[in-house]
């Protein structure tokens, strides 16, 4: 089968890929001779419903929390922004609780949630849509590997809450693997593009804060009620920002604009360029005068 594959989740190791109905043999518990140790060597890639979800356990902002808790990296050639969870400098995860494992569990990030499962997303060759496959990865560390539990890939994904996870991220996969699949027939986007997907993918509360400006509301065609929402829930105004990303990266129009918006920036524009310069014209003449009138006065004495 010819296919392209990327590794959402990676690992040093590329297993065969498993489907929901595969079996694995794994557990994980507290007492395990091996609990936390996975944790005390953190490579953990965030997604954007991952930070949704911390941040919001944390009570912190998203831009606070990208600050404190996250380290950017870029996911490919052409800079496309990642975020990864920070660690302290021997590697150990920052929200481990010592002895007592994950101090944020409920609200732990997809790849946390999978372990020792990997995600892959499998596209065929002009193939519109990926598949979800799964791996299997051992780490010499882990011993979850010999206790004597089968469960299949579908029930551990379930048991470890994983779907809400994946429903909340799946078109943010599409975004990320259609980008890595254009290759050099979209080229690199622009910085202010790079930017954009920046914000909008993780730093919600920024985001919000440009979607609810005058600017967005005069430029973008769009109803009252979606405002209202996406002012009020994290949820929706994430939804939105695939929608917007899409535009970003790669020209589609999923977002209306107003009649006339583009004329009227660009106009805009045009009056503060002419400001500007205008402004500058005065500050050059004053320049000059100040300087003349100094060589009056050195011409006095």
């Amino acid at each position: 089968m010819s296919a392209k594959s990327d590794i959402l989740f990676s690992s040093a190791l590329m297993p065969q890929a498993l489907r929901a109905e595969s079996q694995i043999r794994f557990r994980c518990y507290k007492g395990i001779s091996c609990f936390n140790a996975c944790c005390k060597q953190a490579d953990v890639t965030l997604t954007p419903y991952d930070i949704l979800r911390l941040k919001r356990r944390l009570g912190l902002t998203s831009t606070v929390f990208l600050r404190e808790h996250a380290v950017p990296f870029q996911m490919d050639g052409d800079g496309l922004p990642g975020v990864k969870l920070k660690t302290d400098d021997s590697g150990a995860c920052l929200q481990l609780d010592g002895d007592a494992g994950c101090a944020v569990f409920s609200d732990r990030p997809t790849v946390c949630r999978y372990y020792p499962l990997a995600f892959l997303a499998l596209r065929e060759k002009d193939a519109s849509h990926a598949e979800e496959r799964y791996s299997l990865v051992k780490e010499s560390h882990c011993k979850g590997h010999d206790e004597q539990r089968e469960i299949s890939v579908a029930e551990y994904r379930e048991e470890q809450g994983c779907e809400d996870f994946d429903a909340a991220n799946r078109e943010w996969y599409q975004l990320i693997l259609k980008k890595k699949s254009a290759g050099p027939s979209l080229g690199r986007p622009p910085q202010r593009s790079l930017q954009l997907f920046f914000m909008a993918s993780y730093d919600l509360d920024t985001f919000r804060r440009f979607v609810l400006s005058e600017n967005f509301r005069n430029t973008y065609s769009l109803p009252d009620d979606f405002y209202t929402e996406v002012e009020q829930h994290d949820e929706a105004l994430l939804r939105f920002s695939y929608r917007f990303l899409r535009q970003v990266l790669f020209g589609e129009r999923s977002v209306q604009e107003v009649a006339d918006a583009w004329d009227r920036r660009v106009a805009q524009r045009k009056d503060v360029w002419d400001a500007r310069r205008a402004l500058e014209a005065e500050r050059r003449l004053a320049a000059e005068d100040a300087k003349y009138a100094a060589g009056g006065d050195g011409g006095a004495s």
